[in-house]
């Protein structure tokens, strides 16, 4: 099975910008992996600093809609999400906008706390789906 890496953009062209060696998302087969990515305006693919806190989840989750499009997917196809977070205080505020991103059926989660970033954001989240078809 050959590995295709699907550009999502603006997205990949900011972490080219940043330097960073990571695709948006990559599709084998069925199987459609996002990569972690903090909180970029999915029109822009500009870092959006110090936004609120809900505000970054709603970014974050809105571009990797966009990403699973790209790829043949969609949020409801989403198997497993991995939620890296500055700080457990945040987990409720999350998983409000959680909610309204995955209304039914949510997919399996983990929301892990790590000491810090790179970088003026809050969250990351990546996740892994399948294609519709």
């Amino acid at each position: 099975m050959e590995r295709e890496i699907i550009r999502v953009e603006p997205i990949d062209s900011n972490f080219e910008k940043w330097g960073a060696p990571v695709s948006t998302c990559t599709r084998a087969g069925n199987m459609v992996f996002i990569s972690g990515m903090p909180p970029f305006d999915p029109d822009t693919g500009e870092l959006v600093p110090n936004a609120p806190f809900e505000r970054q989840v709603e970014l974050i989750l809105t571009q990797i809609k966009k990403a699973l499009e790209a790829a043949g997917s969609d949020l409801d196809h989403v198997l497993k999400c991995n939620a890296m977070c500055i700080s457990a205080d945040h987990f409720n505020a999350f998983n409000e906008v959680y909610k309204r991103f995955f209304p039914n059926n949510p997919p399996a989660r983990i929301f892990f706390c790590v000491p810090e970033w790179t970088g003026p954001f809050d969250i990351e989240v990546d996740c892994i789906a399948v294609t519709k078809d």
